[in-house]
């Protein structure tokens, strides 16, 4: 190759050329710079609303439920045959903190300090009628102090974060068609603290830290709900505990949307009532 005058292949550059590429540089600098800051307002804003409610709603010794997840059909989560992912082997799980304010009610220790609600406080009858005259059964119960085992491998590195799960309770319900299999799940901590940093997490990433589903044993005559099958997914916050409710169809239906949600939060609500009643003293309680 000949170069031209001054060492340049091709002649010497234009320098209007040059004062024009370098104001275009420089204003796609700026756009990308508005982007990284609108996008890192957006999460802080998120967290720090997230964080507000969840602070107010522990103090004032209340629940909070999360809104829609998307506005459609979710991926369900696993079954609860399905083996947990060994530690390490996905992303890295963010580090999230949860503590409470420093001027939180001097009373708020001795709610926490309360026993782990059991499995027949949190689900004591087989049968279940709800404020809108719909009847369910409960079809399987599970319980264990081995949290990791009923949840995806992400939030069980999360709980690793705190203090351990107290305990995980689940129960299975089904509708008076036998049409619906929505599973509730208690997820208690000793620590208010924890029970806000998994709700936080869930909520903004209810796919990555979610708890299975419960497959209905033999003896119920269900139907086990097809692998990846859609469904509706909730979750709300006592003052020590998270529950959970993921609602499904029993044949994998995407249909019936409605219905489903409406069985889904209709018995979430119902079981949040139970867990609240507890942990305000409001329900017999035994060790």
């Amino acid at each position: 190759m000949t170069f031209g005058d001054q060492g340049f292949p091709y002649g010497p550059p234009d320098p209007y050329a040059q004062f024009a590429a370098e104001q275009h540089r420089i204003e796609q600098e700026r756009i990308e710079q508005g982007r990284i800051r609108r996008r890192r307002r957006n999460r802080r804003a998120a967290v720090a609303g997230i964080g507000a409610v969840l602070v107010a709603a522990v103090a004032a010794g209340v629940v909070m439920a999360a809104g829609d997840d998307g506005g459609g059909p979710a991926a369900a989560p696993p079954a609860a045959t399905a083996t947990a992912t060994p530690s390490g082997a996905g992303p890295a799980v963010p580090s999230v903190d949860a503590s409470l304010p420093s001027d939180a009610p001097s009373s708020l220790p001795s709610l926490p300090a309360r026993p782990v609600i059991r499995p027949e406080q949190a689900f004591p009858s087989k049968s279940v009628r709800l404020g809108d005259g719909s009847r369910y059964s409960r079809v399987d119960l599970a319980t264990t102090t081995d949290c990791s085992r009923g949840m995806s491998a992400e939030l069980a590195e999360l709980i690793q974060q705190g203090e351990e799960c107290s305990r995980l309770t689940a129960a299975l319900f089904t509708d008076a068609d036998r049409r619906s299999q929505v599973t509730l799940t208690v997820l208690s901590f000793a620590r208010a603290e924890d029970a806000s940093r998994v709700f936080m997490m869930a909520s903004m990433d209810p796919v990555t830290y979610q708890v299975v589903s419960l497959d209905p044993p033999p003896e119920a005559g269900l139907p086990a709900v097809p692998p990846g099958s859609a469904g509706v997914f909730r979750r709300v916050m006592t003052v020590r505990s998270v529950v959970f409710a993921n609602g499904q169809w029993g044949d994998g239906s995407e249909t019936g949307e409605a219905e489903l949600t409406a069985q889904t939060e209709g018995l979430l609500k119902h079981v949040m009532e139970t867990v609240v009643a507890y942990e305000d003293g409001e329900a017999g309680k035994s060790d």
